[in-house]
């Protein structure tokens, strides 16, 4: 079989030439991100114990960063470097699957992916302050992370036909990893979100006003906007679609936009103190004396540990 026939669509080239300036531009936002987000822990104030969440934000950033510069110096290789030298020209470089450059990406990806959901499940169970919740999400993210590392090594090892994307053993190691991740991204968001709306319903029955923009929406639409990518990568996969390269990079910035847009949202929206209340499960003190029903100040839900009376919005990811 050809290498131009390995994958449908653009060439191998072509689509690693497009999948790195999206993901350059991509990344152009997630900087900002990332810098507003230090900025409001950090000069604004806005939320307390904020060292883990900084830490992880940091991570995300140097992980793009590492990736960006990664995939510019690959792409130079394949269309400058070796270019004339390499057997079958820059269609076969970008379809070496051996290459060093190729294998790093890899790796950055299943750490990338990791640490995403990991965060994930760490805000699921800040919000439910119930271990047992998390038993299942943490088992899917063992399978990402068991996955990961066997995509990785399976498809760093030569191979009769090492430049067959498709048709080696690296296929089913692709496919659940990729699945594992997407199932694991949407069920840890899923009980997040119907956590976080069964807390906003209980304590919007003691407001007189109601959020413009639930804090439900926030994590929605960064779920979503995780999901979504994982999802077009699964689908560039399953049809053979050399897309795959072009979505597996744009992940890479995706995750760590996903995760700054949360704090960003919230720190910026006119409601940020409402947001705080319902995110501590705390309400005012004209709210509970105006409320039909008796509200213990300590009840709060239990959306986070009373005695680091730490917010939902302190701790890690979308």
């Amino acid at each position: 079989m050809a290498i131009s026939e390995l994958s449908a669509g653009m060439p191998l080239d072509a689509a690693t030439l497009m999948s790195t300036i999206l993901e350059g531009i991509l990344y152009g936002f997630s900087v900002l991100m990332f810098i507003g987000t230090i900025w409001i822990f950090t000069y604004k104030r806005r939320m307390r114990d904020a060292g883990p969440t900084i830490v992880v934000a940091t991570l995300l950033f140097l992980l793009s960063t590492v990736h960006m510069v990664i995939c510019i110096i690959y792409v130079e290789n394949g269309l400058v470097k070796y270019s004339d030298t390499f057997p079958g020209g820059p269609v076969a470089y970008f379809a070496d699957l051996l290459q060093p450059m190729f294998v790093v990406k890899n790796v950055i990806l299943v750490l990338q992916t990791l640490l995403g959901d990991g965060v994930v499940i760490y805000r699921c169970y800040v919000v439910w302050q119930s271990a047992r919740i998390i038993i299942l999400p943490c088992i899917m993210w063992c399978g990402v992370a068991v996955f990961g590392v066997c995509m990785v090594y399976s498809m760093s090892q030569p191979a009769d036909n090492s430049t067959n994307f498709f048709l080696n053993a690296t296929p089913q190691w692709i496919t659940t990893f990729i699945s594992f991740t997407m199932a694991t991204n949407l069920l840890s968001s899923g009980l997040l979100a119907y956590r976080v709306w069964t807390i906003e319903r209980k304590v919007s029955a003691t407001r007189a006003t109601k959020n413009n923009i639930p804090i439900l929406r926030v994590f929605v639409d960064a779920a979503i906007l995780y999901s979504a990518a994982v999802c077009s990568s699964l689908i560039s996969f399953v049809c053979s679609s050399s897309g795959m390269y072009v979505m597996a990079d744009l992940v890479i910035p995706i995750i760590p936009i996903a995760f700054y847009m949360v704090f960003i949202r919230i720190a910026s929206s006119q409601n940020n103190q409402t947001y705080a209340q319902t995110v501590r499960g705390g309400i005012t003190e004209t709210e509970r004396r105006n409320s039909r029903y008796p509200v213990q100040p300590s009840h709060t839900i239990r959306l986070h540990k009373q005695s680091s009376s730490t917010s939902l919005t302190d701790s890690p990811k979308v």
